[in-house]
């Protein structure tokens, strides 16, 4: 929780603007052979965890291909993935930051209602990137 900023790792989310409880990722499945060391641990929003399940790779809608998901332990996040004017949206820098953005939902209806709610406030987006 500390060292993610009380936001989700994946699509920026802060816990205390969330209506669920956050949880931990991960990152790498049990069942794949993942550890429960910190390193193989990610604080996520309930949703992100959820759809990304127990997968570590997902189709890039561009390069037509199978890529890594994002891994907030190996990657950077403003390397794969960034914001759109406005900060409501993610926008895919890499195959990785495409392919997160689609398995995940990162631009999920909901999550977009709750970017721009909390612009006029000062609460979107987190102050660290």
């Amino acid at each position: 929780m500390l060292r993610a900023n009380h936001c989700c790792e994946y699509c920026q989310s802060q816990d205390k603007y969330s209506p669920n409880l956050f949880t931990i990722d991960h990152i790498i499945p049990e069942d794949l052979g993942g550890t429960n060391e910190t390193e193989n641990l990610a604080y996520a929003c309930f949703l992100c965890n959820r759809l990304k399940s127990d997968k570590i790779t997902a189709f890039d809608p561009i390069t037509q291909s199978q890529v890594p998901l994002f891994n907030p332990r190996i990657h950077i996040w403003t390397q794969h993935l960034s914001w759109n004017e406005d900060f409501t949206l993610i926008i895919g820098l890499s195959a990785t930051g495409r392919s997160t953005i689609s398995e995940l939902r990162l631009n999920r209806e909901k999550l977009v209602d709750y970017r721009q709610a909390l612009l006029p406030f000062g609460g979107h987006p987190p102050g660290y990137l």
